[in-house]
């Protein structure tokens, strides 16, 4: 289980198919010196078991279910990764419960400075950004205004959601310790819809599923 807060990024060395798999090497100083063989991580938002590691290296192999849902497996080599570790129990909770499994790819359709018109210059250390995500249509009844949702394994809160695209507001911080500032515009982003409103939306009575919308005020009068 991880939270969503990403601890650094890593750099895609290779991707070799290998039988009935593809294996990754990612550079990874600093994360990788931590692994054991068979721990747990996660990278740009999918949970992948470490193979052998060393102090700068580790190893994984992508599933064809990994390969069919993720962007993983379209990735070059020297692309940016976002790399988190499993929390620990009694760990604070920074952002929201991210399982690792990717429901699927969205669309990058805009990753844009927000300039305020008091103060029209662009500065790296405070300008904000607005991200747009075009979702995939199967993702699309688990999103929410308010609403929590994982972007390459970023724990983020929709801003706004028009039934297609959801908008997000990014801090200087995020984009530039995460990989958004390498993404353009139609790269394909892991999406994870939150675990709570997913379980929430399969136990309404199956009659009633077709008609139900999420929506922010159902998420608070039922607890979420």
């Amino acid at each position: 289980m991880f939270t969503g807060i990403i601890e650094q990024t890593g750099a895609l060395v290779s991707l070799v198919d290998r039988g009935g798999v593809r294996r990754i090497t990612v550079e990874a100083q600093g994360i990788a010196s931590r692994l054991r063989e068979g721990d747990s991580l996660a990278v740009s938002g999918v949970c992948l078991t470490a193979l052998d590691p060393d102090p700068i290296y580790f190893h994984a192999d992508l599933a064809q279910e990994t390969l069919d849902r993720t962007s993983l497996g379209a990735l070059q080599p020297g692309a940016r990764v976002n790399l988190e570790l499993p929390m620990a129990a009694g760990s604070p909770l920074g952002g929201h419960i991210v399982q690792g499994h990717v429901d699927g790819c969205g669309v990058l359709t805009a990753l844009d400075p927000v300039i305020p018109e008091s103060s029209p210059h662009f500065d790296r250390q405070t300008t904000d950004w607005t991200l747009k995500v075009r979702v995939p249509e199967s993702v699309r009844p688990w999103m929410a205004p308010k609403g929590s949702v994982a972007v390459e394994g970023i724990s983020l809160t929709i801003a706004d959601y028009d039934g297609a695209t959801i908008s997000i507001a990014i801090l200087p911080f995020t984009y530039w310790r995460t990989n958004l500032h390498t993404l353009s515009t139609g790269a394909p982003v892991n999406i994870e819809a939150d675990i709570l409103v997913k379980l929430a939306a399969a136990q309404l009575p199956a009659a009633k599923k077709p008609e139900f919308a999420l929506s922010a005020d159902w998420l608070v009068a039922n607890g979420y």
